[in-house]
């Protein structure tokens, strides 16, 4: 069964369970799928679904540490629960370890070395870890194998 129809099927399910605010989150995680795919006029398989999936959580963790500055716990409480549920579709993630030693094949396969390959090997970094793990984490493990 594909993500998308994993998806799908887990909106029905939290429809029949009368779970609100799950099902408002499966509802706009669609929306999005839907939206990049009539923008991109392409169907979305499971790595371009992780993709919409990642930009989504990020977009929560930058609201829970706005609503958090403002003191505003209530709706910071409501984006965390969101995540919650949106991580739950993802792929299991790598430690960070599993990263470094991804970066140092990558820099060492592209021949890479200092800070000015940084885009080279990001770009790869991205096709070959997408979905399985932040590209925060991959930023900064390729700035330490770059540095060192």
């Amino acid at each position: 069964m594909s993500l998308k129809a994993r998806i799908t099927e887990d909106m029905k399910t939290a429809m029949r369970a009368k779970e609100a605010e799950r099902l408002g989150t499966i509802r706009l995680l669609l929306a999005a799928m839907k939206q990049k795919e009539v923008d991109e006029r392409i169907e979305l398989d499971d790595a371009a679904v992780v993709g919409v999936i990642d930009k989504m959580i990020k977009q929560r963790k930058d609201s829970i540490a706005a609503f958090t500055q403002a003191g505003r716990t209530e709706l910071a409480d409501k984006e965390a629960a969101e995540v919650v549920v949106l991580e739950a579709y993802l792929p299991q993630r790598l430690g960070a370890d599993e990263i470094a030693a991804e970066v140092k094949a990558i820099v060492a396969e592209l021949g890479a070395s200092g800070p000015g390959d940084m885009g080279k090997v990001m770009g790869a970094a991205k096709q070959r870890l997408a979905g399985k793990a932040e590209m925060g984490q991959v930023s900064a493990a390729v700035k330490a194998a770059l540095a060192g």
